[in-house]
């Protein structure tokens, strides 16, 4: 009997490890072929825009000549805009998360916010455009301005950090907070000193995501009323006098790159699609710049933790 079994055994093995086979080469086939495709894009990118980078491509305002026209109100601009959208949604979306997964009652409620904000996730970005419209614009009067994109974007990506944040924290194996309160630490105490330093490099992961969807979104910024030509720079928000702080850069018009290129790409000369090329190299740069630098972060904080 052992006999016969031990060969049926070793047919069963063979064929799963073919099975196991061929999938990893169905797979890599397919990573390939993804990464051919991104690389063939950045080279043509590249290979159109680089001529036209240059000091003054980056410091110049838009123009109706090819030639003298910049990007500097666009990337101005979309850093002003990702530094609202980053103020306004890591926060509360960290928050938001860290209530529904350590503090909300798990009943029917948290059930149905739990799929709501998970369905959040997937829906179109023009969407948000609409609502922030009605809300943003005409309801709080905010007009297109530079905190209505950027609160539209924190909209956006806001269920994405959510849900990350729920996520990183139910990863956290359940004997660290007994442990923590073992020691006498309260609830919260637990959650920053233990739960938290743990969970942060997969929600900076997430974190890292949604804000590189949020900084190439056009769709909810034309909703809005963005700009396609801007020649000048919204108000310093540091001032000579006191406070020496200023918020009226908040309220000001605004347009960013994503803006800048759609409008470029839609007219028939060459020269503006050269342009457009030249203003997505400056924005993988500004992804790629933004990406590290929460990268980095991300590694030292993982460097501290020792289970």
């Amino acid at each position: 009997m052992v006999s016969q079994t031990i060969p049926y055994i070793r047919k069963i093995i063979t064929r799963n490890k073919r099975s196991q086979n061929i999938f990893s080469i169905i797979g890599l086939l397919a990573m390939l072929v993804g990464i051919a495709t991104l690389l063939a894009l950045i080279f043509d990118l590249f290979s159109d825009g680089w001529p036209r980078l240059s000091w003054q491509f980056v410091t110049s305002f838009p123009s109706r000549k090819a030639e003298q026209a910049g990007i500097l109100s666009a990337w101005v601009g979309t850093m002003l805009v990702m530094l609202v959208t980053a103020l306004a949604a890591i926060p509360i979306g960290i928050a938001s998360g860290i209530y529904l997964e350590e503090y909300a009652r798990k009943n029917w409620i948290s059930a149905l916010i739990e799929i709501n904000v998970t369905n959040l996730a997937g829906v179109p970005s023009i969407i948000y455009g609409l609502l922030a419209l009605g809300v943003f614009v005409y309801g709080l009067n905010l007009g297109q301005s530079v905190i209505t994109a950027g609160l539209t974007l924190a909209l956006l990506i806001l269920p994405v950090v959510i849900v990350t944040t729920r996520e990183a924290l139910r990863a956290i194996p359940n004997s660290i907070r007994e442990a923590a309160y073992a020691t006498g630490a309260s609830k919260w105490q637990m959650i920053w000193d233990h739960v938290l330093p743990y969970s942060t490099g997969t929600i900076l992961t997430g974190i890292i995501v949604a804000l590189a969807r949020a900084i190439g979104e056009t769709a909810p910024l034309v909703t809005i009323g963005a700009l396609t030509f801007i020649a000048f720079l919204p108000d310093s928000p540091i001032t000579g006098q006191f406070p020496f702080v200023s918020f009226a850069w908040l309220l000001a018009p605004f347009t960013v790159l994503p803006i800048q290129m759609f409008d470029w790409v839609s007219r028939p000369q060459a020269e503006f699609q050269v342009n457009a090329a030249a203003a997505g190299i400056v924005l993988i740069a500004i992804t790629l710049a933004m990406n590290a630098v929460a990268i980095y972060i991300r590694y030292r904080l993982r460097q501290k933790i020792k289970w």
